[in-house]
């Protein structure tokens, strides 16, 4: 599972390099054809079969399940999905105890190093925005990608929203990107009811195109917020509709600090998993940017664009309310140095400290 253009095909072909393997790509017509009678089509291969662009058949499903069931096996699918709610809906119903998901985005700053990471934040990780020759091709790239999004690939999974509505409402999120979801707000702007524009970034989070962070209930004693937080998953497309073509123009737009803790967050949640991830915030103004929750324990994080963050009254409130074994302020510096007895910023390409803490292996 994964957004359009982010590599799965690419990804599955390189998997698949001198196997026996039967590939069927759904937006190709005659591979739809080839699948008029899948039953009869599926049960006579062997080896692996990829299916891609899934979503286009999500009735295939009751068919995989019984195909699935066979003992011995002669078989086994690789399925390839650009959206997510309705196919998961379908996949869980009819593939229960049968199905493995595997979420894959673009490039990351793991694979590509850490002297990558200006690049990466700017353009994003879709490969073939990261791999322009120039920031001017990468640019056009990316309004290419926005605009086809748009035009054709939200109009195949069966969602009938005007390209330009769908548009409006995506350049609104990215300035609100980073901030707590105000549907009620947007609506108006938009003139449409708040249920609507819920739909909207319902369909955006379903292709991948946007996160919604959910916010940690507890009571200690605070009203807290009870939004999700907003984030356009790629940086690069984000920078697309905020219009900032270079990184000088992103170094001076009022959204510089918003940007690095989308890209830094969708980082960090690329290696843990966004189960058990959340934000916390109350209405007194005390916030957590992210908080992992993992084997009982609690992690904060903190995302700051600053060469040289400091100590911040959140940051204690945070600490001592939630309970925190340990808080990080991300940010693009490249040396860490504690701030507070168990507060320390880290750059970001300095990663693998924090995973060591998260995986019980501090040094």
């Amino acid at each position: 599972m994964g957004p359009r253009q982010c590599g799965k095909t690419t990804l599955a072909r390189q998997m698949l390099k001198g196997r026996p393997a039967a590939y069927f790509d759904l937006e190709n017509p005659r591979d739809l054809a080839r699948l008029q009678n899948p039953m009869r089509v599926l049960e006579a291969l062997r080896g692996v079969v990829v299916i891609d662009e899934i979503q286009c058949r999500p009735d295939l499903m009751p068919v995989l399940r019984v195909l699935a069931d066979r003992r011995p096996l002669p078989c086994r699918f690789l399925i390839l999905g650009s959206a997510a709610p309705e196919l998961i809906r379908h996949a869980s119903e009819s593939l229960a105890g049968r199905v493995h998901f595997v979420d894959i985005g673009g490039f990351c700053l793991e694979e590509l190093g850490s002297s990558r990471q200006q690049p990466l934040w700017f353009r994003g990780g879709f490969p073939l925005s990261f791999l322009a020759k120039s920031d001017r091709q990468s640019l056009e790239w990316r309004e290419n990608f926005v605009r086809t999004f748009l035009e054709r690939d939200i109009p195949q999974f069966g969602i009938q929203i005007p390209a330009a509505t769908l548009r409006r409402f995506w350049t609104m999120l990215a300035h609100y990107h980073g901030q707590t979801w105000n549907g009620s707000e947007i609506a108006a702007s938009l003139g449409v009811a708040h249920t609507t524009t819920r739909r909207y970034l319902d369909v955006l989070t379903g292709a991948f195109m946007v996160r919604q962070l959910p916010p940690w209930f507890e009571n200690v004693g605070k009203r807290v917020v009870k939004s999700p937080k907003i984030y356009l998953r790629d940086s690069g497309v984000l920078h697309t509709l905020l219009q900032i073509e270079s990184l000088e123009d992103l170094e001076g737009h009022p959204k510089l600090g918003a940007s690095w803790e989308g890209f830094a967050l969708e980082e960090i949640l690329r290696w843990s998993g966004d189960r058990n991830a959340y934000f916390w915030a109350t209405h007194g103004g005390t916030e957590l940017d992210l908080l992992l929750v993992r084997r009982g324990r609690r992690w904060g994080f903190e995302f700051k664009c600053s060469e040289a963050p400091t100590m911040t009254r959140s940051m204690h409130e945070a600490m001592r309310d939630l309970k925190l074994e340990r808080l990080w302020v991300v940010f693009p510096g490249a040396t860490s140095f504690p701030i507070h007895e168990r507060v320390e910023c880290v750059g970001l390409r300095e990663f693998s400290k924090i995973r060591r803490w998260l995986e019980g292996k501090p040094s």
